[in-house]
């Protein structure tokens, strides 16, 4: 196992002043129509935490090849160490620029669900820690809003689309959970300076996968595995099964895989259209666009700001809905917990 035992200088001011598109178009004399490329790029992932318009390199790199696991504290430290250096965001070997077997770093947007969990966990912990102290009292502040969304979710989403109130409240701390997660995800994304790891397809894949398990976890514990290959004919008799399963398998995998480009594709889109306008100021270089650019900017961050809670809404609404199909006849019976509350 390879280690940094390097000594790294301590970061320098400008290393973690603002690096945003006009800053460097001015100091680089970078023409006004590379601009959006440079905006652009700023969406992807990266080997530093980008925050507030602030770039730490405290995350640490990670990675494995043929030689072993190698660990480095940042990516400056990776890069003093020789082995590797830093090609367009991405590790590379020194000497022969391949990449690693295994890239394990912690990036950007891996930071930010952190930040999200943590977020998610400390409200949830205030409202319980409420609860606990006054229980009889009516809900105040923070409080009031976990319990107004928690009811909102519960009655209005999950429990009109899987059946039974037993399966409602075994699959809330999940889809819970997702619309939270997924709501401080764009939230966070929406803050000046920061980003939306929600626009990233790793995430959104990393969570439709997640509900396509427990989708089909919950179909075949509370329907049986026979009910379960009988649903796959879509209700078409036995003798079509040539054509109907086929059909229906790959329908498993497309329901996950549209929760997947939703959220990535309404995520990023927002945040595409948001850079391309303040783009247009230094593109025309002209005081006069900056009016217009600047007001459709905040219309669309405004529109943003409800698509952030829409998408949310939309992922635990679809994921509710897909548990329902699976269960089909299925969906008010609940065999293995009738006496869960």
């Amino acid at each position: 196992m390879s280690k940094d035992t390097t000594h790294t200088q301590p970061t320098s001011p400008e290393a973690t002043a603002d690096h945003g598109a006009a800053a460097h178009a001015a100091e680089t004399g970078t023409d006004g129509s590379s601009v959006f490329t440079e905006l652009l790029a700023s969406l992807g992932d990266h080997h530093e935490l980008n925050i507030f318009f602030n770039h730490f390199t405290v995350l640490p790199v990670i990675l494995y090849d043929a030689d072993g696991l190698h660990v480095y504290k940042n990516e400056h430290a990776m890069t003093e160490a020789g082995l590797y250096t830093s090609h367009e965001g991405h590790p590379v070997k020194v000497s022969d620029g391949s990449h690693a077997t295994l890239d394990l770093s912690v990036t950007n947007f891996v930071a930010y669900e952190w930040i999200a969990m943590a977020v998610v966990t400390v409200l949830l912990m205030v409202a319980r820690g409420r609860y606990k102290k006054q229980p009889l009292e009516a809900p105040k502040g923070v409080q009031n809003i976990i319990e107004s969304i928690v009811l909102y979710v519960r009655d209005e989403i999950v429990r009109p689309n899987v059946g039974t109130i037993a399966r409602t409240h075994r699959l809330m701390p999940y889809l819970l959970g997702i619309f939270f997660f997924v709501l401080t995800l764009n939230l966070l994304g929406l803050l000046p300076g920061c980003h939306a790891a929600t626009g990233a397809l790793g995430v959104t894949a990393a969570l439709a996968l997640t509900t396509f398990f427990v989708v089909n976890f919950i179909a075949i514990k509370d329907a049986g595995i026979k009910s379960w290959l009988k649903h796959l004919l879509g209700g078409a008799p036995w003798y079509m099964f040539l054509i109907m399963v086929p059909i229906e398998i790959i329908s498993l995998f497309t329901k996950p895989f549209a929760l997947m480009i939703r959220l990535f594709a309404n995520m990023t889109a927002g945040h595409i259209v948001l850079l391309s306008l303040v783009g247009l100021i230094f593109f025309f270089k002209s005081w006069l666009v900056t009016p217009v650019s600047v007001s459709f900017s905040v219309f669309i961050y405004l529109l943003e700001l409800l698509v952030a809670f829409l998408q949310a809404y939309i992922f635990t609404m679809l994921a509710s809905v897909f548990v329902g199909l699976a269960l089909g006849d299925h969906a008010t019976e609940d065999h293995h917990n009738s006496h869960a509350h």
